[in-house]
């Protein structure tokens, strides 16, 4: 009783005394969509799909977790506290209940103002689900979460896919684009956190045509997805009707479709957290399932299932068997989702994929979940691809299954966590490892993983240097040291081997990749870091021309420096400093590349004007300079840039009233090293390319 009364003087005293970060109710925030790229995203390369993985984290946003309810899962899916702030909270509710207010969170020991700054879009107090006796009909109808999306995007200069087409000697027309140059995407939903969502996809790329086509399954747009996903639902925890997509243990069978892996935050990223059925709601025509996914909730257990049935992409060719009959087969599976030519358009939905799945899962306690996966997958056809001499172990058949068991253990401030999997080729892949705070100042975390060279998951996204789980063994720790409020050091280093043959590596080989950030931030205003990242890898020499041994392999390095500057003048203006630089070493030859760039924003109640200059010189393309560019509401840009040239990009925002909000950005690349850009049918014949961007939001009932 004492205790919980002196808590209340505390609250009192935090909420009126000053130590305020909030107004009396606080406020529901919005993912900072730029801060989340630049801290999770740091080390930016064309592996990762940030499309996808601003979805999930977006989900997560829009229902956030209930701080007196979540457990250690729940809570480090947010990527936000560390073991010691988790292990803290745990703590503070066993000793005085559940919080009463999110002001409260000042008080818990460990959890600092920017921590607490931070998670507030992920958390709530309230009771999720239902906050009314009205008919989910009448919440759907009511709902203040309802919007319409619509952005159009184009590149002005004309590619060589849009020009008239060429006649050949024997008089055939060249292949052309079916479509316009524009980019169209539209979005409906409506949502309330915890009780339902409901939401429309359709997306027509540039060189796409805008038809109806019962043939071809394009009915105007050319791609359609679509949810209805009810939250607690008496003893449902999640029943998802449509697209959706799935995340359950380390990701070896359920992945979601993305995975944060190695970046400048080097210890809370490393594992991933059983999120569950999440409703798909991105543009990208693969990695997701169609048809019905839920999950039962009963005292300590919960089992989900998941049933699929999706059109896939792809290319099909007859083979002959030892009786000379002919069979068809998929030669190559398609998750580019373009469909601009003749050619790309004869592979869209040409094929099936069935997939049955399930996932049971024991809370034994706050501190200990135990779990397993399965997944079936059939396809109408078998697939077996073309044989290179790489892929001999590659998935090949009409069907497939895979399995793990997992694991999340919590004790004091170490959580533990693992997955190991097993397939139909009898291949295995096994992901362990811990995060812990070792105290104030440390953070640190090991995973160890290995991956046979005939593991075959689909929709697996687990640690690891590869783009799939296969293949693959490794060691990588990774440390957050803070020694004052104001500093603080991440590092990693990752020793890896891939035991088989690999795209552009014909022979057995092994790498190491380290990463070291220095941060200093004396104050909320002002954030300055250097970062540098080694990587070495092997890869096939060059084909000389001279009489050689075949396949011969060197180590490739590489080295990428970033030093920023970022200062928030006042709450109106905000400037960004950066350069980037880059040093490769391969056959005995050295290249460098450097990015320097200035951002600029500035912004009112109702509009914000955001503005970026760089320049960048590249020996080529193994120096290319990544670079995060601010984009229009919930899309993506992290172009790569080579060559000689400049880019400069203006972004503006206008909320006209509390329902209709236009964002329009101009972006142009200018090159000085060459006269035209791209290859093939992208094929820019100018030194620049200019795109543009708009997108209006309408809130339905605001």
């Amino acid at each position: 009783m004492g205790l919980k009364l002196g808590r209340s003087f505390l609250l009192f005293f935090l909420i009126f005394q000053g130590f305020q970060l909030f107004a009396q109710t606080p406020p529901k925030e919005s993912i900072d969509l730029e801060s989340f790229a630049e801290r999770l995203f740091s080390v930016q390369d064309e592996d990762l799909d940030y499309e996808s993985i601003y979805e999930v984290l977006f989900q997560l946003n829009s229902n956030p977790i209930n701080i007196n309810q979540a457990n250690t899962e729940a809570l480090q899916a947010t990527y936000l506290l560390s073991p010691l702030q988790i292990s803290s909270l745990l703590t503070y509710r066993s000793e005085f209940g559940d919080l009463l207010s999110l002001y409260e969170l000042q008080a818990i020991p460990n959890f600092d103002l920017q921590t607490i700054q931070q998670i507030l879009p992920f958390i709530t107090l309230g009771t999720s689900g239902n906050p009314s006796n009205k008919s989910l009909i009448n919440r759907i109808l009511e709902e203040e979460q309802a919007y319409l999306l619509v952005r159009h995007r184009r590149v002005w200069e004309e590619r060589r896919g849009f020009s008239e087409p060429d006649t050949a000697k024997n008089g055939s027309l060249s292949t052309r684009y079916l479509g316009d140059p524009n980019d169209l995407y539209v979005r409906f939903r409506i949502q309330h956190a915890r009780d339902f969502s409901l939401g429309i996809t359709l997306d027509k790329d540039a060189g796409e045509e805008f038809t109806w086509d019962n043939k071809t399954k394009r009915y105007g747009f050319n791609f359609f997805s679509f949810h209805f996903t009810k939250f607690q639902f008496r003893k449902w925890k999640v029943i998802s009707l449509g697209d959706f997509q799935a995340q359950f243990g380390q990701g070896l069978v359920f992945g979601a479709g993305y995975s944060l892996g190695k970046g400048a935050e080097t210890v809370p990223t490393v594992r991933k957290s059983s999120v569950g059925i999440l409703p798909y709601t991105a543009a990208l025509e693969a990695g997701f399932f169609r048809g019905i996914g839920a999950t039962y909730q009963a005292g300590k257990w919960q089992s989900s299932i998941i049933a699929s049935h999706a059109p896939r992409d792809g290319r099909s060719e007859l083979n002959r068997d030892t009786l000379s009959n002919e069979l068809e087969v998929i030669s190559s599976l398609s998750q580019s989702g373009l469909h601009r030519t003749p050619s790309e358009l004869s592979t869209k939905n040409q094929f099936r994929e069935m997939n049955l799945g399930s996932n049971i899962q024991y809370d034994f306690s706050r501190k200990l979940q135990v779990g397993s996966n399965f997944l079936f997958t059939k396809f109408d056809n078998p697939w077996i691809k073309s044989p290179t001499i790489y892929n001999r172990f590659d998935f090949a058949g009409k069907q497939n299954w895979v399995g793990s068991l997992y694991f999340n253990f919590n004790w004091k401030n170490f959580f533990l966590f693992g997955e190991s999997g097993l397939s139909k080729s009898k291949g295995a892949g096994s992901v362990f490892g811990f995060i812990t705070s070792l105290s104030k100042q440390v953070d640190f975390s090991l995973v160890w993983r290995k991956y046979d060279r005939n593991f075959h998951s689909f929709y697996s996204n687990a640690f690891s240097e590869g783009t799939n789980p296969i293949n693959e063994q490794g060691l990588y720790m990774g440390i957050q040291i803070t020694p004052t409020k104001t500093w603080k050091i991440n590092a990693y280093y990752d020793a890896f081997k891939f035991p088989w043959l690999r795209y552009r590596v014909y022979a057995p080989s092994d790498g190491s990749e380290w990463l070291t950030r220095i941060s200093y931030q004396p104050s909320k205003t002002l954030l300055a870091f250097l970062q540098v990242r080694t990587e070495k890898k092997d890869r096939n020499f060059s084909d000389s021309g001279e009489a050689q041994l075949p396949y011969q392999i060197g180590t490739i390095s590489k080295t990428n420096t970033m030093i920023s500057l970022e200062y928030r003048i006042n709450s109106q203006v905000f400037l960004r400093s950066r350069i980037l630089g880059s040093q490769v070493d391969f056959e005995n030859k050295k290249s460098n590349g450097f990015m320097i760039l200035q951002d600029v924003q500035y912004g009112k109640e109702k509009w914000r004007m955001t503005g970026r200059v760089a320049m960048f010189d590249t020996d080529d393309y193994d120096n290319r300079q990544y670079a995060f560019e601010n984009n229009v509401l919930w899309t993506f840009s992290v172009p790569a840039f080579s060559g000689q040239g400049m880019r400069y990009y203006l972004l503006g925002q206008y909320s006209f009233n509390s329902q209709l909000t236009a964002y329009l950005r101009f972006a142009r690349t200018v090159y000085t090293d060459r006269e035209s850009i791209s290859s093939g049918l992208q094929t820019i014949e100018s030194n620049h390319q200019t795109e543009t961007t708009f997108l209006l939001r309408y809130m339905l009932h605001q």
